[in-house]
Protein backbone atom coordinates (compact mmCIF):
# COMPACT_ATOMS: atom_id res chain seq x y z
CA UNK A 1 0.00 0.00 0.00
CA UNK A 2 1.81 3.11 -1.42
CA UNK A 3 -0.15 6.40 0.24
CA UNK A 4 2.97 8.36 -1.08
CA UNK A 5 5.23 9.11 -4.19
CA UNK A 6 8.24 7.68 -2.51
CA UNK A 7 7.45 5.73 0.93
CA UNK A 8 5.32 2.76 1.08
CA UNK A 9 4.71 1.32 4.55
CA UNK A 10 3.02 -2.23 3.88
CA UNK A 11 3.32 -6.07 5.00
CA UNK A 12 6.36 -7.38 3.19
CA UNK A 13 7.01 -10.37 1.86
CA UNK A 14 10.03 -12.36 3.23
CA UNK A 15 11.85 -11.72 -0.21
CA UNK A 16 11.56 -7.80 0.78
CA UNK A 17 12.53 -8.43 4.43
CA UNK A 18 15.51 -10.16 2.99
CA UNK A 19 16.47 -7.28 1.40
CA UNK A 20 15.29 -4.83 3.89
CA UNK A 21 18.22 -6.57 5.94
CA UNK A 22 20.47 -6.08 3.69
CA UNK A 23 19.62 -2.51 3.25
CA UNK A 24 19.77 -1.87 6.97
CA UNK A 25 23.06 -3.72 7.62
CA UNK A 26 24.47 -1.73 4.51
CA UNK A 27 23.30 1.79 5.91
CA UNK A 28 23.79 0.93 9.72
CA UNK A 29 26.61 3.32 10.22
CA UNK A 30 24.20 5.98 8.91
CA UNK A 31 22.01 5.10 12.16
CA UNK A 32 20.94 8.72 13.35
CA UNK A 33 21.90 10.19 16.72
CA UNK A 34 19.44 13.32 17.63
CA UNK A 35 18.95 15.48 20.74
CA UNK A 36 16.22 14.21 22.47
CA UNK A 37 13.04 15.52 20.28
CA UNK A 38 10.01 17.14 22.37
CA UNK A 39 6.16 16.77 21.10
CA UNK A 40 4.89 20.35 20.67
CA UNK A 41 1.13 18.88 20.38
CA UNK A 42 0.12 15.68 22.11
CA UNK A 43 -3.31 14.50 23.60
CA UNK A 44 -2.94 12.26 27.07
CA UNK A 45 -6.73 12.01 27.89
CA UNK A 46 -7.26 11.43 31.58
CA UNK A 47 -7.82 8.67 33.83
CA UNK A 48 -7.24 4.74 32.75
CA UNK A 49 -6.61 6.12 29.52
CA UNK A 50 -3.92 8.17 30.48
CA UNK A 51 -2.09 5.49 31.89
CA UNK A 52 -1.96 3.63 29.03
CA UNK A 53 -0.37 5.92 26.96
CA UNK A 54 1.86 8.43 28.82
CA UNK A 55 4.86 6.17 29.11
CA UNK A 56 5.05 5.45 25.10
CA UNK A 57 5.84 9.53 24.67
CA UNK A 58 8.11 9.68 27.75
CA UNK A 59 10.36 6.61 26.04
CA UNK A 60 10.83 9.16 22.97
CA UNK A 61 10.13 12.99 24.10
CA UNK A 62 11.63 15.21 26.89
CA UNK A 63 8.57 17.20 27.30
CA UNK A 64 5.46 17.32 25.45
CA UNK A 65 2.97 20.42 25.02
CA UNK A 66 -0.17 18.88 26.51
CA UNK A 67 -3.46 19.49 24.84
CA UNK A 68 -6.72 20.49 27.39
CA UNK A 69 -9.68 19.08 25.82
CA UNK A 70 -10.69 17.01 28.12
CA UNK A 71 -14.19 16.67 29.52
CA UNK A 72 -14.59 19.47 31.56
CA UNK A 73 -11.38 21.49 29.28
CA UNK A 74 -8.34 22.49 31.41
CA UNK A 75 -9.39 26.47 31.25
CA UNK A 76 -7.58 27.73 34.17
CA UNK A 77 -4.49 27.36 35.80
CA UNK A 78 -5.76 25.48 39.22
CA UNK A 79 -7.15 22.71 36.76
CA UNK A 80 -3.88 23.07 34.70
CA UNK A 81 -2.04 22.60 37.75
CA UNK A 82 -4.04 19.47 38.89
CA UNK A 83 -4.15 17.70 35.53
CA UNK A 84 -0.07 18.32 35.42
CA UNK A 85 0.25 16.51 38.70
CA UNK A 86 -2.49 13.34 37.11
CA UNK A 87 0.25 13.14 34.41
CA UNK A 88 3.22 12.78 36.56
CA UNK A 89 1.50 10.66 38.92
CA UNK A 90 0.48 8.23 36.13
CA UNK A 91 3.88 8.39 34.68
CA UNK A 92 5.36 6.85 37.80
CA UNK A 93 2.36 4.41 38.38
CA UNK A 94 3.10 2.84 35.03
CA UNK A 95 6.97 2.94 35.36
CA UNK A 96 6.92 1.58 38.82
CA UNK A 97 4.41 -1.09 37.73
CA UNK A 98 6.67 -2.34 34.76
CA UNK A 99 10.21 -1.80 36.72
CA UNK A 100 8.08 -4.13 39.02
CA UNK A 101 7.32 -6.47 36.57
CA UNK A 102 10.69 -6.90 34.72
CA UNK A 103 12.60 -7.09 38.12
CA UNK A 104 9.80 -10.26 38.34
CA UNK A 105 10.28 -11.93 35.26
CA UNK A 106 13.39 -11.14 34.13
CA UNK A 107 13.91 -14.65 32.83
CA UNK A 108 10.31 -15.51 32.25
CA UNK A 109 8.99 -15.57 28.84
CA UNK A 110 6.61 -12.51 30.60
CA UNK A 111 9.00 -9.82 29.39
CA UNK A 112 7.68 -10.49 26.08
CA UNK A 113 4.48 -8.95 26.85
CA UNK A 114 6.07 -6.26 28.51
CA UNK A 115 8.43 -5.77 25.40
CA UNK A 116 5.12 -5.50 22.98
CA UNK A 117 3.44 -3.22 25.42
CA UNK A 118 6.29 -0.79 25.28
CA UNK A 119 9.20 -1.93 23.63
CA UNK A 120 8.27 -3.68 20.43
CA UNK A 121 10.91 -1.31 18.61
CA UNK A 122 13.23 -4.03 20.26
CA UNK A 123 11.96 -7.43 20.52
CA UNK A 124 15.04 -8.44 21.56
CA UNK A 125 15.94 -5.98 24.31
CA UNK A 126 17.30 -7.15 27.85
CA UNK A 127 16.13 -6.07 31.02
CA UNK A 128 18.96 -4.39 32.06
CA UNK A 129 18.22 -2.23 28.98
CA UNK A 130 14.34 -1.81 29.42
CA UNK A 131 14.90 -0.69 32.95
CA UNK A 132 17.89 2.38 31.67
CA UNK A 133 14.79 3.34 29.14
CA UNK A 134 12.33 3.52 32.17
CA UNK A 135 14.89 5.33 34.00
CA UNK A 136 15.12 7.62 31.48
CA UNK A 137 11.73 8.19 30.71
CA UNK A 138 11.11 8.93 34.20
CA UNK A 139 12.43 12.80 33.48
CA UNK A 140 9.40 13.43 31.10
CA UNK A 141 7.92 16.68 31.44
CA UNK A 142 4.55 17.68 31.19
CA UNK A 143 3.90 21.74 29.63
CA UNK A 144 0.57 22.33 29.93
CA UNK A 145 -2.18 24.59 28.04
CA UNK A 146 -5.54 26.34 29.06
CA UNK A 147 -8.28 25.69 26.73
CA UNK A 148 -9.63 29.07 25.51
CA UNK A 149 -13.43 30.20 25.65
CA UNK A 150 -15.82 33.13 25.52
CA UNK A 151 -15.32 33.03 28.84
CA UNK A 152 -11.58 33.33 29.17
CA UNK A 153 -9.83 36.87 30.96
CA UNK A 154 -7.08 38.81 30.82
CA UNK A 155 -6.16 37.89 34.21
CA UNK A 156 -6.31 34.34 33.45
CA UNK A 157 -3.40 35.27 30.93
CA UNK A 158 -1.55 36.73 33.86
CA UNK A 159 -1.97 33.84 36.04
CA UNK A 160 -0.53 31.11 33.21
CA UNK A 161 2.27 33.17 32.27
CA UNK A 162 3.37 33.50 35.99
CA UNK A 163 2.40 30.10 37.18
CA UNK A 164 5.64 29.21 35.21
CA UNK A 165 3.92 25.79 33.66
CA UNK A 166 1.94 26.95 31.65
CA UNK A 167 3.20 27.41 28.42
CA UNK A 168 0.47 28.61 25.83
CA UNK A 169 -3.26 28.65 25.16
CA UNK A 170 -5.03 26.58 22.87
CA UNK A 171 -7.67 28.17 20.52
CA UNK A 172 -10.49 25.81 19.57
CA UNK A 173 -13.22 26.65 16.86
CA UNK A 174 -16.21 25.41 18.53
CA UNK A 175 -17.42 22.14 17.25
CA UNK A 176 -14.00 21.47 14.93
CA UNK A 177 -12.91 18.74 16.79
CA UNK A 178 -13.05 15.89 19.64
CA UNK A 179 -14.50 17.63 22.83
CA UNK A 180 -14.35 21.62 20.80
CA UNK A 181 -18.04 21.95 21.84
CA UNK A 182 -16.76 24.39 24.39
CA UNK A 183 -14.61 26.44 22.04
CA UNK A 184 -14.51 30.21 20.78
CA UNK A 185 -17.51 30.94 18.82
CA UNK A 186 -16.66 34.06 17.85
CA UNK A 187 -12.97 35.29 18.16
CA UNK A 188 -14.05 39.11 17.94
CA UNK A 189 -15.06 39.05 21.51
CA UNK A 190 -11.59 37.57 22.96
CA UNK A 191 -9.24 40.81 21.41
CA UNK A 192 -8.75 41.91 24.90
CA UNK A 193 -7.43 38.67 25.97
CA UNK A 194 -5.43 38.35 22.27
CA UNK A 195 -3.87 41.89 23.38
CA UNK A 196 -2.78 40.79 27.39
CA UNK A 197 -1.24 37.33 25.42
CA UNK A 198 0.39 39.28 23.07
CA UNK A 199 1.57 42.01 25.80
CA UNK A 200 3.18 38.92 28.40
CA UNK A 201 4.18 36.74 25.64
CA UNK A 202 2.00 33.86 25.62
CA UNK A 203 1.57 31.77 22.52
CA UNK A 204 -1.60 30.94 21.36
CA UNK A 205 -2.18 27.28 19.54
CA UNK A 206 -5.28 27.34 16.90
CA UNK A 207 -6.46 24.42 15.67
CA UNK A 208 -7.07 26.17 12.02
CA UNK A 209 -10.45 24.76 10.56
CA UNK A 210 -13.92 26.90 10.21
CA UNK A 211 -16.96 25.19 11.27
CA UNK A 212 -19.67 26.26 8.86
CA UNK A 213 -21.01 23.06 7.47
CA UNK A 214 -21.70 25.13 4.30
CA UNK A 215 -17.79 24.36 3.62
CA UNK A 216 -15.96 21.32 2.63
CA UNK A 217 -14.29 19.42 4.92
CA UNK A 218 -11.18 19.20 3.00
CA UNK A 219 -11.16 23.49 2.39
CA UNK A 220 -12.03 24.18 5.90
CA UNK A 221 -7.95 24.99 7.03
CA UNK A 222 -7.75 27.20 3.55
CA UNK A 223 -10.86 28.98 4.26
CA UNK A 224 -9.91 29.72 7.76
CA UNK A 225 -6.62 30.86 6.71
CA UNK A 226 -8.65 33.38 4.68
CA UNK A 227 -11.47 34.58 7.44
CA UNK A 228 -9.41 34.25 10.87
CA UNK A 229 -5.25 34.12 10.62
CA UNK A 230 -4.60 36.43 8.14
CA UNK A 231 -6.87 39.45 10.53
CA UNK A 232 -5.37 37.90 13.50
CA UNK A 233 -1.25 38.32 12.16
CA UNK A 234 -2.87 42.01 11.30
CA UNK A 235 -3.81 43.16 14.52
CA UNK A 236 -1.42 41.29 16.96
CA UNK A 237 1.40 41.28 14.60
CA UNK A 238 3.32 40.70 17.84
CA UNK A 239 0.87 37.15 19.31
CA UNK A 240 3.19 34.65 19.06
CA UNK A 241 0.75 31.88 17.00
CA UNK A 242 1.24 28.26 16.07
CA UNK A 243 -0.79 27.35 13.60
CA UNK A 244 -1.27 23.66 14.73
CA UNK A 245 -0.93 20.37 12.69
CA UNK A 246 -1.11 21.83 8.98
CA UNK A 247 -2.66 20.12 6.54
CA UNK A 248 -2.41 21.83 2.88
CA UNK A 249 -0.36 23.90 0.88
CA UNK A 250 -1.71 27.27 1.87
CA UNK A 251 -1.56 26.75 5.54
CA UNK A 252 2.40 26.20 4.59
CA UNK A 253 3.18 28.74 2.28
CA UNK A 254 0.94 31.31 5.29
CA UNK A 255 3.33 30.26 7.94
CA UNK A 256 6.71 30.13 5.51
CA UNK A 257 5.30 34.03 4.36
CA UNK A 258 3.74 35.83 7.18
CA UNK A 259 5.42 38.41 9.20
CA UNK A 260 5.43 38.38 13.39
CA UNK A 261 6.64 35.64 15.51
CA UNK A 262 4.45 32.51 14.12
CA UNK A 263 5.58 28.88 13.31
CA UNK A 264 3.58 25.37 12.83
CA UNK A 265 3.66 21.94 14.30
CA UNK A 266 2.95 18.71 11.38
CA UNK A 267 1.99 15.59 12.29
CA UNK A 268 3.36 12.09 10.81
CA UNK A 269 0.49 11.21 9.46
CA UNK A 270 0.17 14.44 7.16
CA UNK A 271 3.83 13.72 6.20
CA UNK A 272 3.41 9.99 5.30
CA UNK A 273 -0.13 9.71 3.80
CA UNK A 274 -2.58 11.30 1.58
CA UNK A 275 -6.65 11.12 1.44
CA UNK A 276 -6.05 7.88 -0.20
CA UNK A 277 -5.06 6.33 2.94
CA UNK A 278 -8.71 6.60 4.34
CA UNK A 279 -10.09 4.82 1.55
CA UNK A 280 -7.71 2.28 0.44
CA UNK A 281 -9.22 -1.30 0.60
CA UNK A 282 -12.52 0.13 2.54
CA UNK A 283 -13.10 2.87 4.44
CA UNK A 284 -9.72 2.18 7.12
CA UNK A 285 -11.13 4.72 10.59
CA UNK A 286 -7.77 4.18 12.28
CA UNK A 287 -6.18 7.03 9.35
CA UNK A 288 -8.96 9.02 9.99
CA UNK A 289 -8.29 12.37 12.27
CA UNK A 290 -8.94 16.13 12.28
CA UNK A 291 -7.97 17.92 10.29
CA UNK A 292 -8.63 15.34 7.84
CA UNK A 293 -5.77 14.14 5.23
CA UNK A 294 -5.54 16.30 1.99
CA UNK A 295 -4.46 15.75 -1.48
CA UNK A 296 -1.19 14.49 -2.59
CA UNK A 297 0.12 18.15 -3.68
CA UNK A 298 -0.97 19.30 0.00
CA UNK A 299 1.42 16.38 1.75
CA UNK A 300 4.12 17.55 -0.95
CA UNK A 301 4.03 20.67 0.48
CA UNK A 302 4.01 20.00 3.65
CA UNK A 303 7.03 17.72 3.49
CA UNK A 304 8.64 20.37 1.75
CA UNK A 305 8.36 23.10 4.57
CA UNK A 306 9.26 20.43 7.55
CA UNK A 307 12.63 19.49 5.65
CA UNK A 308 13.47 22.79 4.56
CA UNK A 309 15.50 24.05 7.68
CA UNK A 310 13.01 26.64 8.60
CA UNK A 311 12.73 26.92 11.89
CA UNK A 312 9.14 27.80 12.05
CA UNK A 313 8.05 23.99 11.44
CA UNK A 314 8.47 21.52 13.85
CA UNK A 315 7.04 18.59 15.34
CA UNK A 316 3.87 17.82 17.09
CA UNK A 317 2.57 14.37 16.74
CA UNK A 318 -1.15 15.21 17.44
CA UNK A 319 -1.13 11.79 18.96
CA UNK A 320 -5.08 11.13 19.73
CA UNK A 321 -5.93 8.03 21.67
CA UNK A 322 -8.99 6.28 21.25
CA UNK A 323 -10.10 2.91 22.06
CA UNK A 324 -10.73 1.24 18.57
CA UNK A 325 -14.10 0.16 19.33
CA UNK A 326 -14.84 3.93 19.01
CA UNK A 327 -12.53 3.98 15.79
CA UNK A 328 -14.09 1.11 14.03
CA UNK A 329 -17.87 3.01 14.76
CA UNK A 330 -20.64 4.28 12.68
CA UNK A 331 -19.03 7.84 13.90
CA UNK A 332 -16.26 7.44 14.37
CA UNK A 333 -13.64 9.45 16.31
CA UNK A 334 -11.04 11.32 14.92
CA UNK A 335 -7.65 11.16 15.93
CA UNK A 336 -4.76 8.94 15.17
CA UNK A 337 -2.36 7.13 17.73
CA UNK A 338 1.33 7.46 16.59
CA UNK A 339 2.83 8.22 20.14
CA UNK A 340 4.73 4.50 20.29
CA UNK A 341 6.05 4.73 16.80
CA UNK A 342 6.21 8.62 15.92
CA UNK A 343 9.92 9.14 15.83
CA UNK A 344 10.46 6.37 13.37
CA UNK A 345 7.56 7.66 11.13
CA UNK A 346 9.12 11.00 11.34
CA UNK A 347 12.21 9.42 10.41
CA UNK A 348 10.75 7.14 7.46
CA UNK A 349 8.98 10.58 5.82
CA UNK A 350 12.55 12.61 6.17
CA UNK A 351 14.76 9.64 4.38
CA UNK A 352 11.88 9.11 1.87
CA UNK A 353 13.06 12.73 0.25
CA UNK A 354 16.47 12.09 1.24
CA UNK A 355 16.49 15.27 4.20
CA UNK A 356 17.73 13.44 7.26
CA UNK A 357 20.05 15.75 8.02
CA UNK A 358 16.94 18.38 8.66
CA UNK A 359 15.34 15.85 11.32
CA UNK A 360 16.95 17.23 14.23
CA UNK A 361 15.84 20.73 13.84
CA UNK A 362 12.34 19.51 13.03
CA UNK A 363 12.16 17.49 16.10
CA UNK A 364 14.49 18.41 18.18
CA UNK A 365 15.40 22.41 18.03
CA UNK A 366 13.21 24.66 16.31
CA UNK A 367 10.33 24.24 18.87
CA UNK A 368 11.97 24.39 22.28
CA UNK A 369 13.50 27.71 20.40
CA UNK A 370 9.93 29.33 19.77
CA UNK A 371 8.77 28.90 23.31
CA UNK A 372 11.54 30.12 24.51
CA UNK A 373 13.49 26.84 25.99
CA UNK A 374 16.69 25.08 26.49
CA UNK A 375 17.10 22.21 23.89
CA UNK A 376 17.54 18.99 25.41
CA UNK A 377 20.68 18.16 26.25
CA UNK A 378 20.08 13.72 26.28
CA UNK A 379 20.13 12.24 23.20
CA UNK A 380 18.26 9.29 21.02
CA UNK A 381 19.26 6.88 18.19
CA UNK A 382 17.17 6.08 15.24
CA UNK A 383 18.48 3.26 13.11
CA UNK A 384 17.45 2.13 9.66
CA UNK A 385 15.93 -1.28 9.88
CA UNK A 386 12.17 -2.17 9.18
CA UNK A 387 10.37 -2.26 12.55
CA UNK A 388 6.51 -3.62 12.45
CA UNK A 389 4.02 -1.60 14.75
CA UNK A 390 1.54 -3.76 16.69
CA UNK A 391 -1.67 -4.39 15.24
CA UNK A 392 -3.32 -3.46 18.66
CA UNK A 393 -1.80 -2.22 22.02
CA UNK A 394 -3.80 -2.49 25.27
CA UNK A 395 -5.74 0.40 26.40
CA UNK A 396 -6.75 0.16 29.53
CA UNK A 397 -9.43 -2.92 29.88
CA UNK A 398 -10.06 -2.27 25.94
CA UNK A 399 -7.00 -2.09 23.10
CA UNK A 400 -6.56 0.66 21.03
CA UNK A 401 -5.20 0.49 17.17
CA UNK A 402 -2.23 2.74 16.43
CA UNK A 403 -1.55 4.59 13.11
CA UNK A 404 -0.17 2.15 10.08
CA UNK A 405 -0.79 -0.99 12.82
CA UNK A 406 0.46 -4.11 11.42
CA UNK A 407 2.97 -2.58 9.00
CA UNK A 408 6.10 -2.06 8.86
CA UNK A 409 8.29 1.01 9.13
CA UNK A 410 11.57 1.68 7.48
CA UNK A 411 12.76 3.08 10.56
CA UNK A 412 13.08 2.17 13.98
CA UNK A 413 13.80 4.29 17.46
CA UNK A 414 16.31 2.83 19.65
CA UNK A 415 16.03 4.61 22.99
CA UNK A 416 18.06 7.17 24.48
CA UNK A 417 21.63 7.03 24.23
CA UNK A 418 24.76 8.62 25.77
CA UNK A 419 26.70 10.66 23.91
Amino acid sequence: MIFGPSLSLHQPSKAHERRTSTLSKAKAAQALVCGLPDDWHLHLRDGDALKSVVLATALQFGRAIVMPNLKPPVTNVSQALAYRQRILDALKLVIDETVRNIDRYKTSDVLATIRMQHFFNRPDASADWMLEQLLQAAHFEPLMTLYLTDHTAPSDIDEAVDSGFVRAVKLYPAGATTHSDAGVTSIHQLHHVLARMEMRGLPLLVHGEVTDRDVDVFDREAVFIDRVMIDLRRKFPGLKLVFEHITTEEAAHFVRDAEGPIAATITPQHLLYNRNAIFNGGLRPHWYCLPVLKKERHRRALMQAASSGSARFFLGTDSAPHPAHLKEHAAACAGCYSAPHALALYASAFDAVDALEHLPGFAWAHGAAFYGLSANTRSIRLVPEACQTPQRLGFGERHIVPLAGGEFVPWRFDGFVDC
